[in-house]
Order: structure tokens, then sequence, then C-alpha cells
């Protein structure tokens, strides 16, 4: 078995080879060729979730799961407040075949998700990017975001404005104007939206939104959480990872139950990827991506990280 500790995997994942990763699971997933494994989450008090996303991609021979969760102590620890590990596992014989640092790719596989669905939904003539959140995963939101479109402008609004530096920050980093916003400017002048945060009640209203705004949601992921209102999705082109996840933990939980959202009217993004679905359909449609993150997505991103580790020489293999 080979180990990849979470001190390597930044200098072996970076944006593009999660992309990839992400994006060719999207479509196996769309194919029937991978599907996920229902989704164990138990709340520990005190703010702590623990839980494990797991599934199998035939075609990419990947078995595995994801263990891990919130512990939102973490942050006086001087570590993450997201803590996770990725097992891999031979699909024929059940073998473990690596356990693999999970933290930074978390990051790196959510913010792929939601640069795919700027790269397949976002309008092309896309200027401004809108962030709603600042916390740790906002940053590599971002970076992921203006690799997909030409933004000449990141405008931002985050319930704790004095976080709001880190989104200034990384936008100087990329070399954009950062501007903080209040929700309604936000709305009226964001082309894409991406929202990253763990509310359990909608910041965004109905009335912020204009036609062609394409939304990613990535923060929605546990029954309760809401990131924007139901009526969005009411009234948008709502696209998803999975639909068994989007309608039961993701931010088409809400839509749904208030009957203003039908299952059968999501669609995954992997049929776009793969060209039985045509995405955007028009400049004014508003396009949602409702990201709950699938453990397909984890293996994935761990399996890239394994094969550049072997090559590279960081990964430690130990009998089993």
């Amino acid at each position: 078995m080979w180990i990849v500790p979470e001190s390597a995997i930044a200098g072996l994942v970076d944006e593009q080879s999660a992309f990839d990763a992400v994006e060719a699971t999207f479509a196996a997933m769309s194919r029937g060729d991978a599907y996920n494994f229902p989704v164990v989450r138990e709340g520990l008090g005190e703010g702590r979730q623990y839980g494990f996303k797991s599934g199998l991609d035939r075609v990419g021979n990947l078995l595995g799961v994801k263990s891990g969760g919130y512990f939102p102590g973490n942050a006086a620890r001087g570590i993450p407040n997201h803590q996770s590990t990725v097992f891999l596992f031979d699909p024929d014989s059940g073998r473990p075949t690596a356990m693999v640092g999970g933290n930074l790719l978390t990051a790196l596989r959510t913010a792929a998700a939601s640069s795919i669905s700027v790269a397949r939904l976002a309008r092309a003539d896309a200027k401004v990017l809108g962030m709603v959140g600042a916390g740790h995963q906002s940053a590599f939101q971002m970076r992921a975001a203006v690799r997909q479109r030409d933004f000449e402008k990141v405008i931002g609004w985050n319930l704790h404005p004095d976080m709001l530096s880190r989104l200034a920050e990384t936008a100087q980093d990329l070399g954009l104007p950062f501007e903080a916003v209040e929700l309604d400017q936000l709305g009226a002048e964001a082309d894409v939206i991406i929202t990253i945060t763990s509310s359990d009640k909608p910041i965004l209203q109905d009335a912020h939104i204009r036609p062609g705004t394409h939304l990613a949601c990535m923060g929605t992921d546990t029954i309760g959480k809401q990131e924007v209102a139901a009526e969005i999705l009411g009234r948008a082109t709502v696209f998803t990872d999975e639909v068994a996840q989007s309608v039961t933990l993701g931010e088409a939980q809400h839509a749904v139950a208030a009957g203003l959202l039908a299952q059968e009217a999501i669609t995954e993004i992997g049929a776009v990827i793969n060209g039985g679905h045509p995405g955007r359909s028009s400049a004014d449609e508003i396009t949602v991506f409702d990201g709950t993150g699938v453990g397909l997505q984890d293996l994935a991103v761990a399996s890239k990280a394994v094969e550049l580790a072997i090559a590279r020489g960081l990964a430690q293999e130990v009998a089993v």
C-alpha cells in the first residue's frame, strides 16, 4: 500500500490536474460507468461533523472512501477545520492500495467542480466574479474560476467583513481589482457568483439575481444548510454533480421540498460534458450549479496524487 502524506500534496496536484480528474469523473457518472455510495454523516456535538463519502468507478478502476469532517475547534490548534483522509482499494480484490492526505485535495476538488460549471455554463462574456464567503476554501474557488473566463474584477461579501482580506489578497495575486460590496450590488454586477459558506439560511435572495447570472453554490452539503433562496432555483436551470445528493443534502433540497423545483428538472453536469445536454441556452438564462461534493471526486484526485507521488519518489510503500 502506498502512503502519500498531506505534506506532499501541494507539490503534486494543481488546479488543472484537479479540473481534468473531476471533469472525467463527472463524465463517467453521467455515462453510468461510476456511481457514489450513500453518504454517512454524523454530528459529534459542538459543531463537529464526521462522515464518509465513497464510490466505485468501473472504468477508472477506482474504489475507495474519504473519511473526515469539520472540526471548528481546530483553528485554535493551528490546523485546518476541515480534516480528511482518502483510502483507495483494488476493486477486484478489496485490498488497500493507498492512504492519501485529503485536506488540500478536498479544497482542490471542490474548486475544480465549480470551475467546471463556470467553463460549461457561464456566459462567454462574463467579466465580473462575485464571491459570497471568505473562508479557507474561497481562495481556491477564486483561483480556479478565473482560469475559465476573462474576468476583469472580483467583488465579494462575507458575514464577517474583517475576513474579506483573504479575497482581496487572492484577487491581488491574480492581478485583479477587488471590491467589498453589499449583496444587492453583488447581484447587480456579478456575471458569475460562487457561494462557499456554511450557512443554514439563505444569504442571496431572489431579488438579488439578475438574468444571465451563473451561480455555483458550493457550501451546502448537509441536510439543513442553505446559501440561496429556493425561489432562485425555481426560476433557474439547475445542474449538479449528482441528483440524489442535490435533492437530499444539496442546495436543491429546499426548492424541491417547497415544490418550486422538480427532481426531474435537475441535470447532472456530466451530461453537459458528454454532449447530452446543451448547457446554457441563452444569454438571459439563469444557471445554477449545485455542488454537493461527491466521493468519486475525492477518489479521482487522490488517485492522481498517488500516480504523481510514485513517479516523483514521494510516496512511501508499506506492506499490508
